[in-house]
């Protein structure tokens, strides 16, 4: 059965939340392709993607506000707290734009409306463009 397009970001999110890496890498397209264009970077390729996601730093958490989502397209608007369990902890607001085909994640591309610079990144897929 395939996800509703609402149905497979709010799972992405959730999986990348529970650190369940390989129920992540079932919504994701073998060609999908994340960019940031705030810091110009990018990543390539579902496992690159998971990588990604899997090397980032800290205890975070990604906490959904907002979703609206129609077939082919969503749109999530998340409250991303750098330590998951701490109230107190750093907190920045996170848009972030979803296409899906056939059931997949085909394209993330992430926007956050704060400057900043990118943390040192473990993952060898993260190139700038």
């Amino acid at each position: 059965m395939t996800l509703s397009c609402k149905a497979l970001v709010l799972r992405h999110w959730q999986a990348a939340n529970d650190r369940d890496w390989t129920a992540f890498a079932k919504l994701l397209a073998d060609d999908l392709v994340y960019q940031v264009p705030q810091t110009r970077e990018q990543v390539r390729g579902a496992a690159g993607y998971l990588d990604f996601f899997r090397t980032w730093p800290g205890d975070w958490r990604a906490d959904v506000q907002q979703v609206i989502a129609d077939e082919g397209q969503a749109v999530t608007v998340l409250n991303f707290l750098t330590e998951r369990d701490n109230p107190q902890a750093a907190q920045m607001t996170g848009i972030t734009f979803f296409e899906v085909q056939d059931g997949r994640i085909t394209r993330v591309t992430d926007h956050w409306p704060e400057p900043y610079e990118p943390p040192p990144r473990a993952s060898v897929h993260v190139t700038r463009y």
